[in-house]
């Protein structure tokens, strides 16, 4: 769940609601997202697929229906691989400026450059090979970035509250006022909370004998865990910065850090943090997004050669060099993409979150059971509110141009590997 996102875009955060819009924005979110997860995590008990929404709703809805909720999920995680692919090159510089030298082209604005080029493409590749050759090597990767970047995240949460300022923290929200500023943050959360609900995708490849409550709870546990780490690192930024100035300037959480403390290994340790959490983040949503694309295959909603497994590793490496292709597209875009990725990941996560809800009370309902149904009724209204906020075109954060072309383009591809079944 937790990727680079607040390490180099916090002056957008900032900028969209201030320090209160955007700690508000980010609990509110999570308290919100909540009903979803307990919705998920007695899904994930019922049926252990790695389908996932697709398997939910297969049972209680045609297979239009669930082709359609497990392609969005598919973007929802694939999307944010090429954002980390591209979001490399950019941690890289603060530590190599060099790798801002040798442009090669401009997009929107932005120079790409040979060397970021290649550290997305090489990032790209090594997960991809880390991934081909099983889930225990892609398991034992998690675990160490994940414990890391905990490891480092308090480190720099604790010294930054020490020696910072409330006086850094005015005005509390954004010119648009407290409500606008905690909408404007509440759209983007869900992209930055999307991973709670990958675990269903690898309840499948879960060791032999696990408790299926304890993935129950995990699922709930990481939308609180995720929520508390936003608000606590929005925080952390603004009170050793003055936040207008870190917005004004386009500071990174650890330029802010920089320039409050004078002193190098605070900064180094942020980035070496980062660099973890991009490391985890790309690999964790790899997984996810590549399952899916199997789950599709085996099912033959799309090409059945999506559905394969090697033999050897006993990994769907046809799924997984579909999104390792997919993902090599990101560096060749560079930074522009990022925002709007943001803003379309909100968005798509969101249309599976709700089949999932549905398919629950359509499951409930069929078995005469009314458990369940209540939470899993405000998750579906909740999942309905952020489709809303982000294709009427009167909210204020909606879809753009780039928005919709990407979100279009992914839907055109979903039909084309449709067509491509063999009949």
């Amino acid at each position: 769940m937790v990727g680079v996102g607040w390490l180099v875009i916090m002056d957008d955060w900032l900028g969209r609601g201030g320090p209160g819009g955007a700690m508000l924005g980010f609990l509110g979110g999570a308290l919100l997202l909540l009903p979803i997860a307990v919705t998920y995590g007695r899904l994930v008990r019922a049926i252990p697929d790695a389908g996932a929404e697709i398997a939910y709703t297969e049972r209680v809805f045609p297979r239009t229906v669930s082709f359609a909720a497990g392609w969005m999920m598919v973007l929802a995680y694939a999307i944010v691989c090429p954002w980390e692919a591209v979001a490399i090159g950019n941690l890289l510089a603060r530590i190599f400026p060099a790798m801002n030298d040798m442009i090669l082209y401009a997009v929107a604005g932005k120079a790409i450059t040979l060397p970021r080029l290649v550290a997305g493409l090489g990032l790209t590749a090594i997960v991809g090979l880390i991934n081909y050759r099983g889930i225990r090597t892609s398991g034992r990767f998690q675990d160490i970035t994940t414990l890391g970047l905990l490891a480092c995240f308090a480190v720099f949460v604790v010294f930054g509250f020490a020696s910072g300022s409330a006086a850094n923290l005015k005005p509390l929200f954004a010119s648009s006022g407290p409500l606008i500023s905690v909408l404007l943050v509440l759209q983007i959360v869900p992209y930055f909370m999307t991973g709670f609900e990958s675990i269903p995708k690898a309840s499948e490849e879960a060791r032999p004998g696990l408790d299926p409550r304890l993935l129950s709870r995990m699922i709930a546990l990481a939308v609180v865990a995720g929520g508390l780490f936003y608000v606590l690192v929005v925080g952390v930024a603004a009170w050793v910065y003055p936040w207008t100035d870190l917005v004004a300037e386009h500071l990174g959480t650890d330029a802010a850090f920089a320039r409050a403390f004078g002193t190098p290994w605070v900064v180094r340790l942020m980035l070496a943090g980062a660099l973890l959490s991009l490391l985890k983040v790309f690999n964790g949503n790899f997984v996810a997004a590549t399952r899916l694309v199997y789950a599709l295959g085996r099912r033959e909603l799309v090409h059945q050669a999506l559905g394969s497994v090697n033999r050897r590793f006993g990994t769907p490496s046809f799924a997984i060099a579909l999104v390792a292709v997919l993902t090599a597209v990101g560096p060749f875009i560079g930074d522009a993409v990022l925002v709007p990725i943001s803003e379309v990941g909100a968005g798509v996560g969101a249309v599976g979150w709700l089949a999932a809800c549905l398919a629950f009370i359509a499951l409930a309902r069929r078995a005469a059971s009314r458990r369940g149904t209540t939470i899993a009724a405000a998750g579906a209204v909740v999942s309905i509110v952020i489709i809303l906020m982000k294709v009427i075109p009167a909210v204020p954060g909606s879809f753009g141009r780039a928005e919709w072309i990407a979100l279009g383009g992914w839907g055109v591809l979903g039909l084309l590997l449709q067509r491509a079944k063999p009949d």
